[in-house]
């Protein structure tokens, strides 16, 4: 279960910074909104994985998933750069995860 939380905490810290991107500097309310009830998700999850999994394998984790999930979201929905190189780095953020937990 607590891989669960890690990977749902993850997924809110990517909502996190869309959000907060939305905002436009915390001046339009909803976004602003749905910004800190995701953060304040992550971390709730964050802390509950963290309950089972080693702050080190899990902190980078969350951080990864987060990471390359704005990377990702930013090509999508704020047509940022798709250059290969940022998108090679963003792979080997994704291969240091999966590496984390195969071995952890």
């Amino acid at each position: 279960m607590a891989w669960i939380y890690l990977i749902t905490a993850g997924i809110f810290e990517v909502l996190l910074v869309t959000f907060m991107k939305l905002s436009e500097g915390y001046k339009k309310v909803l976004p602003t909104v749905l910004a800190f009830l995701s953060g304040g998700a992550s971390f709730y999850l964050l802390s509950l994985a963290l309950l089972s999994i080693p702050i080190s394998t899990g902190y980078s984790v969350w951080t990864g998933i987060g990471s390359a999930g704005a990377v990702i979201a930013g090509m999508v929905f704020f047509n940022e750069s798709r250059d290969i190189k940022k998108i090679l780095f963003i792979s080997c953020i994704v291969i240091s995860v999966i590496g984390l937990k195969a071995f952890s």
